[in-house]
Protein backbone atom coordinates (compact mmCIF):
# COMPACT_ATOMS: atom_id res chain seq x y z
CA UNK A 1 0.00 0.00 0.00
CA UNK A 2 2.81 2.33 1.23
CA UNK A 3 4.30 1.78 -2.29
CA UNK A 4 1.20 2.58 -4.41
CA UNK A 5 0.81 5.55 -2.68
CA UNK A 6 4.47 6.57 -3.42
CA UNK A 7 4.12 5.19 -7.18
CA UNK A 8 0.80 7.80 -7.31
CA UNK A 9 2.63 10.31 -5.76
CA UNK A 10 5.36 10.51 -8.02
CA UNK A 11 2.74 10.17 -11.11
CA UNK A 12 0.89 13.24 -10.01
CA UNK A 13 4.46 15.25 -9.56
CA UNK A 14 5.58 14.11 -13.01
CA UNK A 15 2.52 14.98 -14.21
CA UNK A 16 2.41 18.86 -12.76
CA UNK A 17 5.70 18.71 -14.03
CA UNK A 18 5.25 18.17 -17.79
CA UNK A 19 2.29 20.70 -17.53
CA UNK A 20 4.80 23.63 -16.09
CA UNK A 21 6.84 23.06 -19.05
CA UNK A 22 4.58 22.86 -21.41
CA UNK A 23 3.04 26.28 -20.54
CA UNK A 24 7.23 27.35 -20.16
CA UNK A 25 6.96 26.39 -24.17
CA UNK A 26 4.21 27.79 -25.06
CA UNK A 27 4.73 31.44 -23.61
CA UNK A 28 8.49 30.97 -25.11
CA UNK A 29 6.46 29.92 -28.43
CA UNK A 30 4.55 33.08 -28.17
CA UNK A 31 7.37 35.11 -26.98
CA UNK A 32 9.50 34.37 -30.15
CA UNK A 33 6.01 34.94 -32.49
CA UNK A 34 5.65 38.28 -31.19
CA UNK A 35 9.30 39.05 -31.86
CA UNK A 36 8.65 38.06 -35.62
CA UNK A 37 9.27 40.74 -38.46
CA UNK A 38 6.27 42.85 -39.25
CA UNK A 39 4.90 41.84 -42.67
CA UNK A 40 5.13 43.87 -45.51
CA UNK A 41 1.33 45.24 -45.18
CA UNK A 42 2.08 46.94 -41.97
CA UNK A 43 5.39 48.66 -43.26
CA UNK A 44 2.55 50.14 -45.85
CA UNK A 45 0.71 51.49 -43.27
CA UNK A 46 3.92 53.18 -41.66
CA UNK A 47 3.27 56.42 -43.03
CA UNK A 48 6.44 57.87 -41.36
CA UNK A 49 7.56 55.46 -44.04
CA UNK A 50 5.22 55.25 -47.08
CA UNK A 51 5.63 59.42 -46.74
CA UNK A 52 8.94 59.10 -47.07
CA UNK A 53 9.04 57.14 -50.11
CA UNK A 54 6.31 58.97 -51.94
CA UNK A 55 8.90 62.30 -52.16
CA UNK A 56 11.66 60.03 -52.84
CA UNK A 57 9.59 58.92 -55.88
CA UNK A 58 8.34 62.60 -56.76
CA UNK A 59 12.22 63.09 -56.45
CA UNK A 60 13.37 60.74 -58.69
CA UNK A 61 10.91 61.58 -61.34
CA UNK A 62 12.08 65.16 -61.66
CA UNK A 63 16.21 63.96 -61.40
CA UNK A 64 15.76 61.67 -64.18
CA UNK A 65 14.08 64.04 -66.39
CA UNK A 66 16.86 66.12 -65.77
CA UNK A 67 19.39 63.52 -66.45
CA UNK A 68 17.56 62.97 -69.95
CA UNK A 69 17.00 66.49 -70.78
CA UNK A 70 20.26 67.85 -70.09
CA UNK A 71 22.30 66.01 -72.48
CA UNK A 72 19.47 65.99 -75.60
CA UNK A 73 20.06 69.80 -74.69
CA UNK A 74 23.72 70.28 -74.55
CA UNK A 75 24.04 68.46 -78.03
CA UNK A 76 20.86 70.48 -79.65
CA UNK A 77 21.62 73.23 -82.15
CA UNK A 78 21.69 76.60 -81.34
CA UNK A 79 18.82 77.74 -83.74
CA UNK A 80 16.58 75.06 -81.29
CA UNK A 81 17.34 76.65 -78.15
CA UNK A 82 20.80 74.23 -77.38
CA UNK A 83 23.65 74.79 -76.91
CA UNK A 84 26.12 72.53 -79.84
CA UNK A 85 27.80 70.56 -77.76
CA UNK A 86 29.63 68.32 -78.95
CA UNK A 87 29.00 64.45 -76.99
CA UNK A 88 32.82 64.30 -75.76
CA UNK A 89 32.09 68.33 -74.10
CA UNK A 90 29.06 66.80 -72.62
CA UNK A 91 31.59 64.01 -70.68
CA UNK A 92 33.66 66.51 -70.00
CA UNK A 93 30.60 68.23 -67.76
CA UNK A 94 29.49 64.96 -66.82
CA UNK A 95 32.47 63.76 -65.21
CA UNK A 96 33.47 67.24 -63.52
CA UNK A 97 30.07 66.84 -62.06
CA UNK A 98 30.65 63.29 -60.84
CA UNK A 99 33.93 63.87 -59.32
CA UNK A 100 32.41 66.66 -57.51
CA UNK A 101 29.49 64.54 -56.42
CA UNK A 102 31.80 61.99 -55.14
CA UNK A 103 34.42 64.99 -52.94
CA UNK A 104 31.06 66.39 -51.63
CA UNK A 105 29.61 62.82 -50.34
CA UNK A 106 32.87 62.22 -48.57
CA UNK A 107 33.83 65.20 -47.10
CA UNK A 108 30.82 67.66 -46.58
CA UNK A 109 27.33 66.02 -46.36
CA UNK A 110 28.23 64.22 -42.96
CA UNK A 111 28.73 67.55 -41.50
CA UNK A 112 25.68 69.00 -44.06
CA UNK A 113 23.24 65.87 -42.15
CA UNK A 114 24.19 66.61 -38.41
CA UNK A 115 24.06 69.86 -38.00
CA UNK A 116 20.65 70.26 -40.33
CA UNK A 117 19.17 66.79 -40.53
CA UNK A 118 18.34 65.14 -43.40
CA UNK A 119 14.59 66.90 -43.60
CA UNK A 120 15.91 70.51 -43.36
CA UNK A 121 18.80 69.19 -46.23
CA UNK A 122 15.58 68.06 -48.31
CA UNK A 123 13.90 71.35 -48.53
CA UNK A 124 16.60 73.56 -48.83
CA UNK A 125 18.06 71.33 -51.38
CA UNK A 126 14.72 71.49 -53.10
CA UNK A 127 14.36 75.27 -53.08
CA UNK A 128 17.88 76.18 -54.81
CA UNK A 129 17.02 73.34 -57.12
CA UNK A 130 13.86 75.06 -58.14
CA UNK A 131 15.96 78.28 -58.99
CA UNK A 132 19.18 76.09 -60.48
CA UNK A 133 16.52 74.40 -62.96
CA UNK A 134 14.95 78.06 -64.13
CA UNK A 135 18.09 79.22 -64.68
CA UNK A 136 19.70 76.94 -67.18
CA UNK A 137 18.12 78.22 -70.04
CA UNK A 138 19.38 81.81 -69.64
CA UNK A 139 23.10 80.20 -69.04
CA UNK A 140 22.62 78.45 -72.96
CA UNK A 141 22.52 82.07 -73.86
CA UNK A 142 25.57 82.93 -73.19
CA UNK A 143 29.03 81.45 -75.11
CA UNK A 144 32.52 81.01 -75.07
CA UNK A 145 34.04 80.78 -71.49
CA UNK A 146 31.62 82.34 -69.64
CA UNK A 147 29.12 79.28 -70.81
CA UNK A 148 32.14 76.44 -70.29
CA UNK A 149 32.06 77.94 -66.75
CA UNK A 150 28.42 78.81 -65.70
CA UNK A 151 27.53 75.50 -66.74
CA UNK A 152 29.81 73.17 -65.25
CA UNK A 153 29.22 75.11 -61.78
CA UNK A 154 25.38 74.55 -62.55
CA UNK A 155 25.73 71.15 -63.54
CA UNK A 156 27.77 70.36 -59.99
CA UNK A 157 25.52 71.88 -58.31
CA UNK A 158 22.18 70.41 -59.28
CA UNK A 159 23.99 67.05 -59.35
CA UNK A 160 24.54 67.48 -55.21
CA UNK A 161 21.35 69.14 -54.76
CA UNK A 162 19.76 66.08 -56.06
CA UNK A 163 22.00 63.58 -54.28
CA UNK A 164 21.62 65.41 -50.78
CA UNK A 165 18.13 65.10 -51.19
CA UNK A 166 17.79 61.70 -52.35
CA UNK A 167 20.45 60.58 -49.36
CA UNK A 168 18.41 62.68 -46.74
CA UNK A 169 15.26 60.88 -47.40
CA UNK A 170 17.04 57.49 -47.14
CA UNK A 171 18.24 57.94 -43.85
CA UNK A 172 14.52 59.26 -43.00
CA UNK A 173 13.33 55.71 -44.75
CA UNK A 174 16.06 53.98 -42.36
CA UNK A 175 15.07 55.55 -39.27
CA UNK A 176 11.03 54.71 -40.02
CA UNK A 177 11.78 51.14 -39.61
CA UNK A 178 13.38 48.65 -37.47
CA UNK A 179 16.67 46.77 -38.22
CA UNK A 180 14.39 43.80 -39.29
CA UNK A 181 12.50 45.71 -41.56
CA UNK A 182 15.01 48.16 -43.42
CA UNK A 183 15.71 45.51 -46.68
CA UNK A 184 12.19 45.35 -46.93
CA UNK A 185 11.40 48.84 -46.55
CA UNK A 186 14.21 49.68 -49.12
CA UNK A 187 12.51 47.56 -51.61
CA UNK A 188 9.53 48.94 -51.21
CA UNK A 189 11.26 52.28 -51.95
CA UNK A 190 13.92 50.81 -55.09
CA UNK A 191 10.31 49.69 -56.87
CA UNK A 192 8.75 52.86 -56.79
CA UNK A 193 11.60 54.82 -57.46
CA UNK A 194 12.14 52.03 -60.79
CA UNK A 195 8.58 52.65 -61.77
CA UNK A 196 9.15 56.54 -61.63
CA UNK A 197 12.31 56.42 -63.61
CA UNK A 198 11.04 54.31 -66.26
CA UNK A 199 8.23 56.76 -66.51
CA UNK A 200 10.23 60.00 -66.39
CA UNK A 201 12.87 59.48 -69.43
CA UNK A 202 9.58 58.79 -71.80
CA UNK A 203 7.86 61.78 -70.82
CA UNK A 204 10.50 64.11 -70.34
CA UNK A 205 11.64 63.01 -73.90
CA UNK A 206 8.22 63.56 -75.27
CA UNK A 207 8.14 67.43 -73.52
CA UNK A 208 11.82 67.91 -75.00
CA UNK A 209 10.30 67.16 -78.62
CA UNK A 210 7.22 69.52 -78.51
CA UNK A 211 9.08 72.28 -76.73
CA UNK A 212 11.35 72.55 -79.53
CA UNK A 213 8.65 73.24 -81.89
CA UNK A 214 7.35 75.99 -80.14
CA UNK A 215 10.40 78.35 -79.82
CA UNK A 216 7.89 81.31 -80.97
CA UNK A 217 5.21 81.18 -78.55
CA UNK A 218 4.63 84.15 -76.24
CA UNK A 219 4.57 82.44 -72.72
CA UNK A 220 7.79 80.07 -71.81
CA UNK A 221 9.20 79.62 -75.20
CA UNK A 222 11.36 76.58 -76.27
CA UNK A 223 13.38 74.74 -73.76
CA UNK A 224 11.99 77.25 -71.05
CA UNK A 225 8.85 75.23 -70.30
CA UNK A 226 10.80 72.32 -70.05
CA UNK A 227 12.84 73.65 -67.44
CA UNK A 228 9.74 75.04 -65.60
CA UNK A 229 8.38 71.63 -65.57
CA UNK A 230 11.26 70.08 -64.09
CA UNK A 231 11.05 73.03 -61.75
CA UNK A 232 7.45 72.68 -60.88
CA UNK A 233 8.09 68.99 -59.69
CA UNK A 234 10.54 70.04 -57.79
CA UNK A 235 8.17 72.26 -56.00
CA UNK A 236 5.66 69.96 -55.45
CA UNK A 237 8.13 67.97 -53.66
CA UNK A 238 9.42 70.58 -51.61
CA UNK A 239 5.70 71.18 -50.39
CA UNK A 240 5.45 67.17 -49.85
CA UNK A 241 8.35 67.81 -47.17
CA UNK A 242 6.33 69.46 -44.93
CA UNK A 243 3.80 68.64 -42.06
CA UNK A 244 1.09 66.83 -42.33
CA UNK A 245 2.28 64.84 -45.52
CA UNK A 246 5.81 63.91 -44.68
CA UNK A 247 5.62 62.75 -41.05
CA UNK A 248 9.23 62.49 -39.54
CA UNK A 249 9.83 59.18 -37.33
CA UNK A 250 10.22 59.34 -33.29
CA UNK A 251 13.49 59.60 -32.00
Amino acid sequence: MHNENQISSNDSYDAVETASDGSKANKGKSDIEGKKPTSKTSLLKNWPLMSSIIVYCVFSIQDMAFSEIFSLWAVSPRKLGGLSYTTAEVGEVLAISGFSLLVFQLSLYPLMERIFGPVIICRIGGVFSILLLSSFPFIGMLSGLSLNILLNCASIARNVLGVSIVTGLFILQNKSVDQHQRGAANGIAMTGMSLCKGVAPAVAGAVFSWAQKRRDASFLPGVQIVFFGMSGVAAIGVLMTFKPFLAQPHP
